[in-house]
Order: C-alpha cells, then structure tokens, then sequence
C-alpha cells in the first residue's frame, strides 16, 4: 500500500484527487465483510468529501498548504475534533461536543489532511490488547480467520491503516499504545519526546508519561506526521550524516521473546548491520527495575484514578470491568508511592543515560510474542 509520500507524489502529478482517496477510503469503512464497523466509533463521511473537494480545488489553484494536503487520516477517539464528542471507547462518557480541534488535529488540518472519523481504541487507553467490550474489537489483519487481537490502545487506528480505511492513524501513547498495535499488524508506530506534540484536546491516561504519536505505513510517514505535529515543516526526511551506534541489551527486553518475533529480530537487526550501522550487545541492568516500578499501579493507576475518581463513583458501572479494575489500583496508592516512584523514575532514567552513554540508541522488540487470539483474552 502506498506510503504518504507516494501518495503526494499521485497527488502532485495528477494521478490521484484528494476526492478520489477519501471514497477509496468510506467504500472500505462501509464494506459490510470488513472491520468498518469496529474500527470507527464515528464517521464524517459529509465532512471529508467537502474537504477533499475544498483540497483539490486548492490544489488546482495552486494553493495547497502541504504536499501532503488531500490524504485522508483517522483520529483515535480521544482527541478532541470539534462539533463531535470525545468519549474514549467508552459509554460513560457522553457529555457535549467539543467546541474546538485538540491542538494535534488542528496541525493535521492545517496541513491540509483530511480527518475521515474516530476510530475505537481500548477504553480510557489502559491496555495494550486493543480488546473493546462496548463497541467490538477489530480483528487484527494477520490471520484474521483465526481472529487476533489488534494491540492497544490505540486499536482502531493500526486496522484503519492496514485496511486502507485511512492512509495514516492518529493516536496516543503512554506505555505502548502506539508501538503495540503497529507491530502486531505490521506497521510502524511513532512516540515522540512527550513534549514534542501538545497533548491539550486530549483525554489524559497519565500525564507523566502520555505522548501523542502516529501510526503509518513506513518510518518515512511516521516523520512526515511527526513533523506536521510537532509545527515543522514536513519536508522529506534526511539521511543520516553518519551510520549509527546501536546498543543492543541482552537482559529485560530480550529475556522471553518467542521463536518467532526473535527470528523476525534478528533479520531486522541483519539489514540494520548490512545498511552500515554498529550493533553492540551490552547489559542494561536498569532495565530489570522495571517490573518492580510498576507493581503497585505505576503512574498510570495513579493519575488514571485521580482523573476518573468522580465519574467511576457516578458511573462506574459502566466501564470494562478490566479497565476499572486496572484504575481502581491508584486508589490504594498513597502521595508516598507516588513520591517514591518520581524518584525511582529519576534514578532509572539517569541508569539508562549512562548505560547508553556512546550509542545512538538502542534496539529491541516492541512486542515479545505474537499477536494473541482473541477468544483467549475475553
């Protein structure tokens, strides 16, 4: 399928109309043997035709404000896109439409992209199976006659992009929620600096750790996105000046990984060293901390239960038992935890720095197993 800036280039040339793109993109949504109905919570058909049409007019006049002006996207509904109402996969939250973009979507427009709906995610972003009780759960495109679950949270923005109901997803990431999804499907999933990108129109999970990020077909879409997000001009991404220094710890990350995604590992880590770049295996103790950081709830119980505390009292009842379970863990957390974790935080990401100390980064599996069936996790 092609990349964003294939299609600009379609776009650019005549080959393609912003039109023609988003009716591709509604015929998939409303395919009755696709995943339409589970990937999108809502969808404003009325309103990406108008401005696909607005675009290419733009277009023709020589006006458009990006090259990548006209490609239709999907937003994950915990963004704020005015006249609609943000609910976060859930059916406790009902309140009015939001009266303004969130800042990320707001970019997106500016840009000239066309926000075809909202898409389903996991309820309140608090998992990384992308399994939605309320709205269904769409089937991950691998295998799908066996039935695997997606990834999450950010669920229906991975399958929008697989199943060309959109040409680039919109979502958030806290622990994963972007990363996870992308590579159990088969795409690549982007969390940025937490700074890069405002957060404001945004539903929180933990505003320690919460970044909104993007999913795509290739690295190449993924920093084009950021760029628009981030307020830069999305130009094509530049080479390295350099080959890169990659660390590649041998503890945590790599310690229970199945057959399968370590084969997949080690060839990717094979055209990584045959395109020039240095692989060196190195121990990352801090890593081993991790698990027990998170334990007692982490940050996200913590902030999750400060947030929701009053609408779990109102209509708690509502929620995905699992979901609720997850938040009701901040509860029982006291200001004590939650200083001592800041520190242990603090510590941790001063152990990594060090550890990384020479390296341009480092490389590991975003997931250790493939994609699970879903009749196993509900």
């Amino acid at each position: 399928m092609p990349t964003l800036q294939e299609l600009a280039a379609d776009l650019a040339a005549g080959r393609a109309t912003s039109e023609q793109l988003v009716e591709e993109c509604l015929a998939r949504i409303a395919d009755p043997d696709g995943e339409g109905e589970r990937v999108y919570l809502e969808v404003d058909a009325d309103g990406a035709r108008e401005a696909a049409r607005a675009s290419d007019a733009l277009r023709r006049a020589r006006a458009e404000p990006s090259p990548y002006a006209g490609i239709p996207v999907s937003v994950k509904d915990l963004f704020d896109v005015r006249g609609q109402v943000t609910r976060a996969g859930s059916l406790a939250l009902d309140g009015a439409p939001a009266r303004s973009d969130a800042t990320a979507v707001a970019r997106l427009r500016r840009a000239g992209m066309v926000v075809l709906g909202r898409t389903n995610m996991t309820e309140f972003a608090f998992s990384g199976l992308g399994v939605n009780p309320h709205h269904g759960t769409p089937a991950n495109p691998w295998d799908r006659g066996r039935g695997r679950i997606p990834g999450g949270s950010s669920s229906g923005a991975a399958v929008s992009v697989t199943d060309a109901m959109a040409h680039a997803g919109l979502g958030t990431d806290t622990g994963g929620s972007c990363r996870i999804p992308a590579a159990l499907s088969g795409l690549v999933g982007f969390k940025p600096t937490q700074r890069r990108v405002p957060r404001d129109g945004v539903i929180p999970l933990s505003p320690t750790l919460d970044a909104v990020g993007v999913l795509a077909r290739s690295v190449g879409c993924c920093a084009v996105l950021d760029a628009i997000l981030a307020g830069d001009d999305p130009g094509s991404p530049q080479p390295l000046v350099r080959p890169p220094r990659l660390a590649v710890p041998q503890n945590y990350v790599l310690g229970d990984v199945d057959e399968t995604v370590r084969a997949a590992f080690d060839r990717a880590s094979t055209r990584l060293a045959a395109a020039g770049a240095e692989l060196v295996a190195i121990e990352l103790p801090a890593l081993d901390r991790i698990p027990d950081m998170s334990s007692g709830g982490g940050f996200a119980a913590a902030e999750a239960f400060a947030w929701h505390a009053d609408l779990i009292a109102a209509r708690g009842s509502e929620y995905d038992p699992r979901i609720l379970a997850r938040i009701s863990r901040g509860e029982r957390q006291t200001a004590r935890d939650l200083l001592d974790l800041q520190a242990r935080r603090a510590e941790l990401i001063d152990d990594v720095r060090a550890g990384l100390a020479g390296f341009d980064g480092f490389v590991c599996p975003t997931v250790p197993v493939v994609a699970p069936a879903l009749d196993a996790l509900v």
